[in-house]
């Protein structure tokens, strides 16, 4: 899972199998390893009726309602977005980037730019 934080936004980006695991689960997380504490994000499946995010400490939960992981795991929809507070959210499927890059790109979906 990959975030991209600009002043007041928050994108967070998943792969193919965070997806499922999201849709199975209800909720996918990653960290990334400071010296002194992890900063850790998630995405937890809610009952909410919004797109909504809380940070606490060192982890930013990113509140997902169901029928949002449902439309994601099962169509063709890129991804939704929506308002906490001031923060502007994004969660969207991470796609194969067009130009080259030296990320693994494995479990990203196809880049619907790519067809002919």
């Amino acid at each position: 899972m990959k975030i991209r934080i600009k002043d007041n936004s928050v994108r967070f980006r998943l792969t193919q199998s965070e997806i499922s695991e999201l849709g199975k689960n209800g909720i996918v997380s990653s960290s990334t390893e400071f010296v002194d504490r992890p900063f850790i994000y998630v995405i937890e499946k809610t009952d909410d009726e919004e797109l909504s995010a809380v940070f606490i400490e060192n982890k930013m939960v990113m509140k997902m309602p169901e029928r949002m992981v449902e439309e994601l795991v099962s169509t063709d929809i890129v991804g939704f977005d929506g308002q906490s507070g001031l923060v502007k959210l994004l969660v969207e499927k991470d796609f194969v980037c067009i130009d080259n890059t030296l990320e693994d790109q494995s479990d990203n979906y196809p880049n619907p730019n790519l067809t002919c």
